[in-house]
């Protein structure tokens, strides 16, 4: 084994343990580290990313749902639109994009480098959601009448967004169940990890077919993200989540403007 694929092994159960320690934020950094240690192609990162990500969020999705932290009526309700999305983005829209979109002399757009920047754009939309929310001592839970239109459509733009960048869109999903669904926070974060697993591995499934899978790899790096979790997981029973989660907005904010440099500028 190669020292860099050493090293995103490593960083591979550090994907799983900041999934653990704040219950969302953790997949973002999969993409980037399949990217850019591991030298995988962007199309095909995205979509290991979606296996990777729905692997560790069922395990985690499992785990609320002993402790009675999950409601499946409102993870279905938002799930089966979100799931059909991001199947439908990875099986048809990512493959008929062309590689190269826009080409003058010296310069072209290619598939590759938009799916980059979209995902840094992401990443940093994610950043700042966690820097504000741990700024907020406590979240006042109002009486709140689902809305359902409102939660399909919420469904199918996460759905689309995971089939497209790879990331589970947790930032998204919470928000949307606390506000939307009228759920206290630690349901709608069990919740939302039921949602990512079944959306990310759809998405994943669309990608079977269109893309070569290395399935030893895939394994492996998942394997070692699900093994970050439970770390993370018993962690997070000693050290305060949202404190954690402002350093690791910071962290992802700097990884996105680092990206975006990066793809466009180097």
């Amino acid at each position: 084994m190669e020292i860099h694929q050493l090293i995103g092994y490593i960083l591979a159960v550090l994907v799983g343990l900041s999934l653990g320690l704040i219950g969302s934020g953790g997949s973002i950094l999969t993409v980037p580290i399949l990217v850019y240690i591991m030298a995988i192609d962007p199309v095909i990162a995205t979509g290991y990313s979606l296996f990777v990500v729905g692997s560790s969020a069922m395990v985690g999705g499992v785990r609320n749902a002993l402790k009675h932290n999950v409601d499946f009526k409102t993870a279905a309700t938002f799930g089966l639109p979100s799931l059909v999305a991001a199947y439908l983005t990875r099986a048809y829209i990512i493959p008929a994009i062309p590689h190269t979109l826009y080409e003058t002399e010296g310069f072209a757009v290619t598939k590759p480098l938009v799916m980059m920047v979209l995902f840094a754009v992401v990443m940093l939309i994610a950043s700042l959601r966690m820097i504000k929310s741990s700024k907020r001592n406590k979240t006042v839970q109002k009486e709140i009448k689902p809305s359902l239109s409102q939660l399909l459509l919420s469904g199918v733009f996460t759905g689309l967004l995971a089939g497209a960048v790879g990331a589970g869109g947790g930032f998204i999903i919470i928000p949307a169940l606390i506000f939307l669904a009228g759920l206290p926070m630690k349901k709608a974060v069990g919740t939302s990890l039921i949602i990512i697993a079944i959306q990310s591995m759809a998405g994943f499934m669309g990608d079977i077919g269109s893309n070569p899978i290395d399935w030893s790899f895939l394994l492996l790096f998942s394997l070692a993200s699900v093994i970050g979790i439970f770390i993370g997981m018993y962690l997070a029973k000693k050290i305060p989540a949202e404190k954690l989660k402002s350093l690791f907005g910071w962290f992802v904010l700097i990884m996105g403007v680092y990206i975006l440099s990066k793809e466009l500028f180097f």
